[in-house]
This record gives structure tokens, sequence and C-alpha cells, in this order.
């Protein structure tokens, strides 16, 4: 290795911050942070970059463009980011922990409550809930769809995505991502953005292709040692792990991705799953921690607090390490045009995994009636056009449901 290779592989500048610093600051971040991905992204800008000064503008942007090129939670990426570059290790730890907590504790309350929902009172709001998800699932779609399919290339590999995933299920969802990106490497080629970070994380490239390394080996061996084990706690943790590391393009992706992981093989019912997915709109922080509530409300054991905690490490974990295995080779991969196109193709292919996932299982499941389709309609336009926050959604819709229902 000469002088410059080493150079390379060295750590760089160390922290300058500490990690009750950064557990404090996300803290804030967590209980405070509504309004889905995009809308972190400007909290923590307000917080992290104008007010506390810790990284620059440019490096936050370059920041922002790395996550949104991976799979996984980019706000949530973002964060563990941040924190890394504060305080190292144990920052980027106190940074996820403090940000993901709060909506986590409170989703899995949630679901342990459940029970206590089994009456028609419960019902009726309940069914509100799944109300949400069909207006919150449509705006995800609308908003997606214009910046990830612009043009026509890209609206028909969403098209072809979307016929893919009606009629092979599962697979289909896996196999529209990866023609996706096939598809893109042929006609998405035009537009090539090259970004140049302006920060270092002090991370080596042994170590960034050690958790991309460990990222391939848990993705692929762990259906291997489940099928080999038959571990009911192993088979959750892989399908959690596999949800997270499949979510291009947005957080609510991982709706089709965990309804076909959770639903399907009957851990948690339809219902309980959408009443669920409702209520982590109303709730700060992360979309992810919807796993807590999954995990906690599930048939088979591990379930409590044992299978809240297994689902949201298990589904935040792929996209920490292909974030920290990618770091020291960003500068460059970014700039290759392959790579770029690559993308574009896998995020027009998940607006159509999103878009055949809001038909079914969230408009199936929900709109039963005209009445419904009214109240879904109205939390739509609420979102889209009068940008009404959220959680106002949830409870508008959830108590118009409630009188609906008990009328």
């Amino acid at each position: 290795m000469n002088a410059k290779e080493a150079a390379e592989d060295r750590p760089a500048v160390p922290p300058a911050g500490t990690p009750r610093e950064v557990f404090g600051a996300f803290l804030k971040l967590g209980l405070t942070s509504f309004g889905g991905p995009i809308a972190h992204l400007g909290y923590f800008r307000d917080e992290l970059v104008a007010r506390r000064k810790w990284i620059d503008e440019k490096g936050y942007a370059d920041l922002i463009a790395l996550c949104q090129f991976l799979p996984g939670p980019a706000s949530s990426q973002v964060g563990f980011a941040m924190g890394l570059l504060r305080a190292g290790p144990l920052g980027a730890f106190a940074a996820w922990s403090a940000f993901t907590l709060p909506s986590a504790l409170i989703l899995f309350i949630f679901a342990t409550a459940a029970t206590a929902l089994d009456n028609p009172l419960g019902q009726g709001l309940l069914h509100g809930l799944k109300l949400v998800a069909v207006a919150v699932v449509a705006q995800a779609v609308w908003g997606m769809a214009k910046s990830l399919t612009p043009d026509r290339p890209r609206a028909g590999i969403a098209l072809a995505a979307i016929f893919m995933v009606t009629f092979a299920g599962a697979l289909g969802q896996l196999a529209a991502i990866v023609l996706g990106a096939v598809a893109g490497l042929a006609l998405c080629r035009g537009g090539v953005i090259e970004h140049k970070p302006s920060f270092s994380f002090g991370i080596s490239r042994s170590a960034g292709l050690t958790c991309l390394l460990v990222f391939l080996l848990l993705l692929f061996g762990l259906p291997l040692v489940v099928s080999a084990l038959d571990s009911q706690g192993l088979r959750l943790f892989d399908a959690f792990y596999r949800s997270g590391a499949l979510v291009f393009g947005g957080g609510h992706v991982v709706l089709p991705l965990l309804q076909a992981e959770v639903v399907r093989p009957g851990w948690v019912s339809e219902n309980a799953f959408l009443a669920g997915y409702g209520v982590a709109q109303a709730v700060p922080g992360p979309l992810f921690t919807f796993s807590a509530y999954l995990g906690a409300a599930m048939v088979p054991s591990p379930h409590g607090l044992a299978g809240a905690a297994i689902s949201l490490l298990a589904i935040f974990l792929p996209g920490f390490l292909l974030l920290v295995g990618t770091l020291p080779f960003w500068d460059r991969l970014s700039t290759y045009p392959l790579a770029q196109a690559a993308m574009r193709g896998a995020n027009a292919a998940v607006v159509g995994v999103l878009g055949a996932a809001l038909y079914n299982p969230v408009w199936t499941s929900a709109v039963l009636t005209s009445t419904d389709f009214a109240l879904a309609l109205s939390g739509f336009f609420l979102l889209v056009v009068w940008k009404a926050p959220p959680w106002i959604v949830v409870v508008l819709l959830a108590a118009s449901a409630l009188v609906f229902h008990m009328a």
C-alpha cells in the first residue's frame, strides 16, 4: 500500500461533539418532527445546519443526495450520518435512538391496547384510521409520480411495475424493482448530476467494505439460516430486514413490502395492519417505527416488547449498513452515469409498486361505501391541496368515520 492509499484508508477528522449533545438535539426532533421524511429534512436543516452549525449547507445537500440514492429511510439515514459526523459511532446510535424511540413507544402502546378497541366504538375508530391510510398513500403516489416519473420512459417503467405486482404478488415487488433498475440502464441515462461531498466521516474503505459485506450476508444468508433452523424469531428478523433493504424512493414504499411479509403469512390481520399504519401518520419521527407496532401486534411469538424490538432493529439495520458502507466511496460512485441511471429506473418502479398497493390492500380494505370514498377523497385533498399536517387529517377522518359508523 502506497502513501496515498494509506491516507485514503485512514480515519479523518475526529468528531467535535458528544453523544449526550447529539441525543438531546435529536430527542427534540423526535418529539416534534411531524409530516414525513421531506419535512424531517427541513427540521434537521433548521436545527442542525442553521442553528447548531454542525455542517454547512453544501455538505448537508450532499448528504441528502447520498441518502436519497440509497435504499432505506432517507431522513433516518441523514440523522444517523449527522450523529456520526458530530460524535462518532456512539453519536450515530444516540441520534437514531432519540429520533426513533418517541414514535416507536407510542405505536407499541397502541398495539398493546388494540384489544380495548374490540367494540362498535373502537371499530369505527379503526375504520377511520384505515381511510387515513388511503389518503396518505394516495398522496405519496401522487407526489412520487410527479418527481420520479417525469417522462415517458419512467412512466412506462412504473406501469410495468404495477402489472408485475398485480399478477406476481410479493415476488413481483422485488422483480419490479430489479427490472426497473435494469430498464433504467437503457432508458434513463440523461441528466446525470455529479455530487462532490464537502465532508468526511472518518470511515476507512476497509470498514465500509465490511459493512457492505455484512449487508449482503444478512440479505442472502438469513433466508438460508431460517429454513435450516425454523426459528420464528429469526424469521421475523429476516422479514423486516428484507423489507428495510428494498425500500427505494420514500418511506411509504415499505407498506407493500411489509404487507407481503406479515399479512399474507397471517402474522398480523389486514385490519390491524392498516389501522396501525393510520396511527403512524399521527406521530412524529420516522414512518419505519410502524415496524414496532407490527412486531408488538404479531400473533406468533415473539411479539409484544420482544417482537417490537426485533422488528425495529431489523428494519433500520440494512439502511445504516449501506450508508456506512457507501460513505467512503460516495464521491466516486455518484459520478458514474450508470449508477444514476439504474437508480432512476428503480425509483420509477417503486412508484408502480406503491400504486399497486394503493389499490390492494389499502383501497379494497378501507373504501367499502360511498361515504368511505368521500371521506378518503377529502383527506387526500386536505393533504395535497390545503397542505394540512397529517396528524390533523388523522384526527378529522377518524372522528368523521366514527360519527358515520355510530349513526
